[in-house]
């Protein structure tokens, strides 16, 4: 695992950004670059800054082909908190040349739920699977809609919400755990960590705790996002403020590799 750590949110969200585009101009396969796409504040700096990327002619998305991770069970497209819309007004529709044949997102509101995710694997098994998969994780570490004690060979379903990821999504449904849907539609982390790399962005005091369980504990279904660890190309790309819980020599350690890297 590679732990890229940035003196604040914005040069974390460069550099994650960067290494995207790298990945992608680097693509030399005739079948479309495949990536994996989250929701949720910590990609908004990353969406930003590859969207003037791709506006200046640095990165193409033409032959690029997403998955998004996961979707709201019972809200349509227009519904301002879907992530359909979330991530049209964020990145896709900022884009000069994403095709919209090649956006794939989870439908909230089929009557097929378990279909739908049956679907969504194969679709991304027909492109040869994912080639990079960006992602965040929660509070409790969760990655997707993966809740603590989900299996960490899980493939996409319905998920049920804890009432914990209700009570910190309500902020976005005027603060009415209530009006958070109850369950939604998510890869699983098996569907996370068969992609040929993993990128998860963490950042802020309050994601502290779990990137040291990430980082530093041992793999754990109470942490879906520790599955990382068993990962052979896996990289957190986080700011100094995520750093506050590890222990001083992990902070060195990490510091001094990618240092080395550099050189």
């Amino acid at each position: 695992m590679r732990v890229i750590i940035q003196e604040n949110y914005e040069n974390m969200s460069k550099w994650a950004a960067n290494y995207i585009a790298a990945k992608i101009n680097g693509h030399k396969d005739e079948r479309p670059f495949v990536l994996g796409l989250p929701t949720g504040s910590s990609p908004i700096g990353v969406y930003r800054e590859l969207v003037r990327m791709n506006k200046a002619g640095e990165v193409s998305f033409a032959n690029v082909v997403t998955f998004n991770m996961d979707e709201y069970l019972g809200l349509p497209h227009e519904h301002d908190q879907s992530y359909w819309y979330f991530m049209h007004d964020n990145f896709f529709d900022h884009l000069v040349d994403m095709k919209p044949e090649n956006i794939n997102i989870l439908n909230g509101m089929t009557d097929d739920p378990e279909g739908e995710c049956a679907r969504y694997e194969e679709k991304i098994a027909s492109y040869g699977g994912i080639d990079l998969f960006m992602g965040g994780i929660g509070v409790d570490g969760h990655l997707a809609f993966n809740e603590p004690y989900t299996s960490l060979t899980s493939r996409t379903g319905v998920r049920d919400l804890t009432t914990d990821t209700r009570i910190v999504n309500s902020r976005f449904f005027g603060n009415d755990p209530e009006k958070v849907p109850a369950q939604a539609l998510s890869v699983g982390i098996g569907t996370v960590t068969d992609s040929k790399e993993v990128l998860v962005l963490i950042n802020g005091h309050n994601k502290a705790r779990a990137m040291a369980a990430v980082v530093e504990g041992g793999v754990s279904q109470k942490w879906t996002c520790s599955a990382l660890q068993l990962h052979k190309a896996a990289i957190i790309a986080c700011d100094e403020a995520a750093c506050g819980e590890l222990t001083v020599d992990t902070y060195k350690y990490f510091l001094d590799i990618e240092k080395k890297e550099r050189l």
